[in-house]
């Protein structure tokens, strides 16, 4: 049975205290469980996982996988089993749609982690404690649902603006209720298997898992004389690279650089497999082209010219080159230009954007009859907005002074760009589902920057607020989407997702610690480890590159440099031009060849091998109906999700216990 829905000619000619009635007296679920101590409790569980694994896919790929469907299917599986078992009633739809809520919050919590916080301990090479940004991370985070409730009425109430995303989750969750379920159960049992066979395969290449299992449990080493436990090499090169040290074989080289000095590796990454089905065959595609460029061919020439070299780091130990220096030395500078370049290009084709965004800061329709609001006992208040957000907006600055050292003036001269910049996102998130974070905070790593070139934090946080405050006043919107299609009470959906803001930042924070700042011997953490062979954490590589150029302008920078910026952002500029002439169809991002130049070469293959194999398949069975259909179009999602769930757990619990192994 399709969702009821408002036609076109009702949503422009009826005023918006019409539409509230009418969607109270037609789908306003009031009797139906919603916030529930199982649903928050499940939500919170739910997205303290996903945002581990959020954040795990983050710092390897820069991306900020979305993990609504994904907790929708999983609730709704859990909580069918349980109930079939006789434990428990059956979830709510709406309780599902809240859990949904909560996961989806706590993983887009990972964020600033992934890119202005770890920019600014790269930059600064200072260590932000734990404390402080959780307390940051939250505070900023409840001022863009704070932000966002406002804006709910005119862009959902009475603009009925479609959220894809939202849309598409309210559309998955009412099918798996009204006739379905058969279908969700499938999604969710090829969701668990993937996880499962994935979970096994990273356990075979994880050394902490083997030392656990073989020397720990088994104690093998005691009865056989090993001293390393034994692993399945993730890099299948290794093997033959061991065969060529004793049979004397070729050695791979460009220009007389060894390939693996270039990052040029053949990895079975399963985690990556996943993000490319999910990322789709042309940004997999164009990573590569990225990726193909700078280390097969402009890195061997500047490795030749001396532009990128090795050097004696302040300790004295000789820094030999490889993929990590040849992006810090020099490719970063194009690989960064290309994407603010063709962010900000994207951004401008989109004028509407902006029109709507005045649109919507404009007062409410004058030819509104007054009356008594209908939605007045379940909306979330008004005056808590009004009040919040200059209490959390002062709040926010104080905090980003204290723990950063950002002036001020600067912090709360960020405050009013900031709540414009929200509602083009938010307008964005309403039509694409594309939310141009990215590029909205160089808008304020820029403005900020040339007000204050001397201290990195000056730009660097008040951007990752713009970031931060914007995603998650859109998301807020994109998640109560499904609850409006549905019928849910907002003000719970507004609690829900504080829930979520919470379970995002305890989850994600002590993670960022174990992966990234693991203490050495003597328990002293260095950020020399943020960004390593596994994770190449391009999101932060790029904000820090806009911060270094903010800082100490070009002059520093080789000529090859230069003029590979000015190449970079010619052809940015190209690129993106082709893709909005065509429609779409032109095949090359510029922003995700950017991508490509930062991101280890073996992950954008792998993730391209993932793309094609889906690719191809939805190729070969585009009909629906057909069992191949099932599996890989509309099962792709679920594989995806399984896939990288699967690697990803393995691969946290892998450094876990490494931690307590050492």
């Amino acid at each position: 049975m399709p969702l009821k829905q408002l036609s076109e000619a009702e949503i422009s000619s009826w005023s918006r205290s019409q539409k509230d009635r009418w969607w109270f007296e037609n789908l306003y679920r009031g009797d139906v469980p919603q916030l529930t101590l199982r649903s928050a409790a499940t939500g919170f569980i739910l997205g303290g996982i996903l945002s581990a694994t959020a954040l795990y896919i983050g710092a390897k790929t820069g991306i900020s996988i979305g993990v609504g469907l994904t907790s929708v299917i999983l609730a709704f599986a859990i909580f069918r089993l349980l109930a079939r078992s006789g434990i428990i009633s059956d979830f709510s739809i709406l309780e599902n749609n809240c859990t949904q809520s909560i996961a989806t919050a706590a993983g887009y919590m990972i964020t600033p982690l992934i890119s202005s916080l770890a920019a600014y301990m790269l930059v600064t090479g200072k260590i932000v404690p734990w404390w402080q940004m959780i307390i940051w991370n939250v505070v900023i985070s409840i001022l863009g649902v704070l932000v966002a409730f406002p804006m709910k009425r005119r862009f959902i109430n009475e603009d009925q603006l479609p959220f894809p995303e939202g849309r598409a989750c309210g559309v998955v969750l009412d099918a798996l209720y009204t006739g379905q379920a058969q279908s969700g159960m499938f999604k969710a049992r090829l969701l668990a298997v993937t996880a499962v066979w994935t979970g096994l395969y990273q356990v075979l290449v994880s050394d902490g898992w083997m030392k656990l299992i073989q020397f720990k449990i088994l104690r093998l080493h005691q009865w056989v004389g090993m001293k390393e436990p034994w692993h399945l090499n993730e890099r299948l090169d290794t093997y033959y690279y061991i065969l060529a040290a004793k049979l004397h074989l070729w050695t791979p080289k460009i220009l007389g650089t060894d390939i693996r000095q270039l990052g040029l590796r053949l990895t079975l990454d399963a985690a990556m497999l996943g993000v490319g089905g999910l990322m789709g065959i042309r940004i997999a595609t164009s990573c590569v082209l990225g990726a193909f460029i700078n280390f097969a061919v402009l890195a061997p020439m500047m490795i030749q010219r001396g532009d990128i070299k090795a050097y004696t780091s302040p300790s004295g130990a000789i820094v030999n080159i490889s993929r990590a220096e040849i992006v810090n030395q020099w490719s970063l500078w194009w690989g960064v230009t290309m994407m603010v370049v063709g962010s900000l290009v994207s951004l401008a084709a989109k004028p509407d954007l902006f029109t709507n965004a005045l649109k919507s800061l404009r007062r409410r329709r004058t030819d509104e009859p007054a009356g008594e609001d209908p939605l007045k006992s379940i909306e979330l208040p008004l005056w808590m907005s009004w009040v919040g957000v200059p209490v959390f907006s002062v709040i926010g600055a104080w905090i980003t002074h204290e723990f950063f050292g950002v002036p001020w003036l600067l912090a709360l001269l960020s405050l009013p760009l900031i709540f414009v910049l929200t509602v083009i996102c938010t307008n964005s998130m309403a039509l694409t589902s594309w939310t141009p974070t990215g590029a909205l905070s160089k808008i304020t790593q820029f403005s900020m920057g040339a007000v204050d070139r001397s201290n990195p934090a000056s730009n660097l946080i008040p951007a990752g607020m713009t970031a931060e405050i914007a995603s998650n006043a859109a998301n807020l919107l994109s998640d109560i989407k499904p609850g409006y299609m549905l019928g849910a009470k907002p003000r719970q959906q507004a609690i829900g997702h504080v829930i979520g803001i919470i379970a995002g930042a305890v989850a994600s924070t002590p993670l960022f610690y174990l992966l990234f700042l693991p203490p050495d011997k003597n328990g002293v953490r260095s950020v020399n480890t943020i960004v390593s062979e596994q994770f190449a954490m391009p999101a932060a590589l790029q904000w820090k590159g806009v911060a270094d150029l903010i800082a100490r302008g070009f002059n520093n920078l080789p000529a090859s440099a230069l003029i590979s910026m000015a190449v970079a952002a010619v052809a940015a500029l190209i690129f993106e031009v082709l893709r909005i002439r065509t429609k779409g169809r032109f095949p090359i991002s510029a922003v995700s060849v950017g991508l490509g130049v930062v991101l280890p070469p073996e992950a954008c293959f792998a993730m391209w091998i993932g793309a094609l194999i889906f690719w191809w398949h939805g190729r070969k069975a585009p009909a629906p109906g057909s069992k191949q259909h099932e599996f890989w179009v509309e099962g792709c999602e679920p594989i995806c999700a399984g896939l990288i769930s699967g690697a990803a757990l393995v691969g946290i619990g892998n450094a876990l216990v490494n931690v307590l192994l050492n």
